[in-house]
């Protein structure tokens, strides 16, 4: 089967070794388990690739398949597997706690809500010290909207087009993607607002981001102007001006998009906006459930790479490397808002949750996660927008850290969407070849890159070099 593999997709691109020996995999057959796919298991829950993978095993950036077969995984779980696939540091501390005590619920005090309440909280810039621990982050921007409405008493929250916030019914109104809209009424009081998108908005230039890669764009701004910038805010104004009451509940956004693909917004964007939020009585909000926990490299928070301080910061996914958890952190002030009357979660805090979530923060420390975000993030960076340079179907590449996009058009000065048939035999030949790619963007055109922090910049040479082989191979179909 390896010779098969290998002939199916040439490359030169020689994948790193790894020392560790998966278990031999020993459930049902491949054709069983798709049969028990389509008949139990939701169809809302859509799998990846034409021939889905069946995972067995995982170590740190690596996943293995039920035949063996090894592939790097640069999407993480959808960017939650945050320190890597069973971390030695976090597996034993989860199992010494799963002999001890799973579940209490938090009308009780045992010692590891308190550890870690106080761990996650001395990580936070003031006045951002009392923590409500959910378990998911759609459950966690749920709640946001949720003290935000109280504590302002208004209503309206702002969000971006094309942001992300989750998909119960109440955070759908925040969500701005078509994709996940379903024809139920939602949104009663969320409106959204231009994105300062400065690859495909109307406005954008080559200093806008805070990147190591711009976009192709010119522009004729000078030292500390950005022309872009005070397009968007404009726009902005436009919203609260037009869309909204005098007075708001808040803003949400997530500091770089994620599942619109790692869109960023002019660098001093966030903060002029957060002050016209603030002008209006509202609070804001700080999606950090995949910028947060290290991942921007040069900062341990997304919002801190703006220079700003949100009222609200929702978590979640790299929290717990892939346990589910997640935590609304938030000021003395707005939390007591909720206190007001009963608000409980059977399982948000739970003994075992939280013995996860502290050994996760020591695991980012200890293994100098943050730093090897930023100097890995930044190799890469610059070894994708080689590729861009060279291949007219690479648009745009962007990102801080290891929260990179790599946007596939037809040609860079019309900026569309590259076909999704065309981008899907990329995407599938990368996966023949060893390596796992998220997709994203609202036409699904760009290639998310957010692998579990532990990755090596030998890793980056295999991804980069197998990328480089499907895009050769693409223009060779393409001729």
């Amino acid at each position: 089967r390896q010779q098969k593999w290998k002939s199916s997709v040439s490359t030169r691109a020689k994948m790193p070794p790894c020392d560790f020996v998966p278990e031999k995999y020993e459930s049902y057959p491949y054709e069983r388990m798709q049969k028990i796919r389509e008949q139990n298991i939701s169809p809302s829950l859509r799998m990846y690739y034409k021939k889905p993978l069946l995972l067995h095993q995982g170590h740190m950036q690596w996943l293995f398949d039920y035949e063996g077969q090894r592939y790097l995984d640069l999407f993480a779980g959808i960017v939650t597997v945050s320190v890597g696939h069973c971390h030695p540091k976090v597996t034993i501390a989860t199992q010494k706690q799963l002999s001890r005590l799973w579940h209490t619920t938090n009308i009780y005090m045992h010692p590891s809500i308190q550890e870690y309440a106080e761990k996650l909280t001395s990580l936070l810039p003031d006045p951002l010290k009392v923590v409500y621990l959910t378990n998911s982050g759609s459950e966690a921007n749920d709640l946001a909207m949720f003290m935000a409405r109280l504590y302002t008493r208004n209503f309206d929250i702002i969000s971006f087009r094309g942001a992300y916030h989750g998909g119960s019914p109440y955070t759908l109104g925040l969500t701005s993607i078509g994709l996940y809209k379903h024809g139920l009424a939602n949104g009663f009081g969320c409106s959204t607002t231009m994105l300062p998108d400065v690859f495909r908005g109307p406005w954008g230039g080559s200093h806008c981001r805070d990147s190591p890669v711009q976009t192709v764009r010119k522009c004729s701004c000078s030292e500390g102007e950005c022309h872009a910038n005070d397009q968007y805010i404009e726009q902005f104004k436009d919203t609260l001006n037009t869309s909204v009451p005098k007075t708001i509940a808040g803003f949400i956004a997530e500091p770089i998009q994620g599942v619109n693909g790692a869109v960023q917004y002019p660098r001093s964007f966030l903060k002029e906006a957060y002050q016209l939020v603030r002008e209006r009585g509202g609070v804001c909000i700080s999606d950090e459930v995949q910028t947060g926990f290290g991942r921007t490299g040069s900062h341990f928070w997304g919002f801190q790479t703006h220079d700003v301080v949100p009222d609200i910061v929702t978590l979640a996914k790299g929290i717990g490397n892939g346990f589910p958890m997640a935590a609304v952190v938030t000021t003395k002030e707005i939390a007591s808002s909720l206190a007001q009357n009963l608000h409980f979660n059977t399982f948000g805090g739970s003994p075992l949750a939280c013995v996860v979530g502290a050994a996760v923060l020591d695991a980012i420390e200890e293994d100098g996660l943050q730093k090897n975000s930023e100097d890995v993030g930044t190799y890469m960076l610059l070894e994708l927008a080689k590729l861009r340079d060279k291949f007219e179907i690479i648009g745009d590449v962007r990102g801080k850290g290891l929260m990179i996009g790599v946007e596939m058009v037809t040609d860079k000065d019309s900026r569309h969407p590259l076909p999704a048939e065309e981008i899907n035999r990329i995407w599938e030949d990368c996966k023949d070849m060893g390596v796992l790619i998220g997709r994203g963007g609202l036409y699904s055109q760009t290639f998310r890159i957010k692998p579990p922090m532990c990755i090596t910049k030998k890793d980056v040479d295999f991804a980069v070099e197998v990328l480089h082989s499907a895009l050769q191979k693409h223009m060779e179909r393409a001729a």
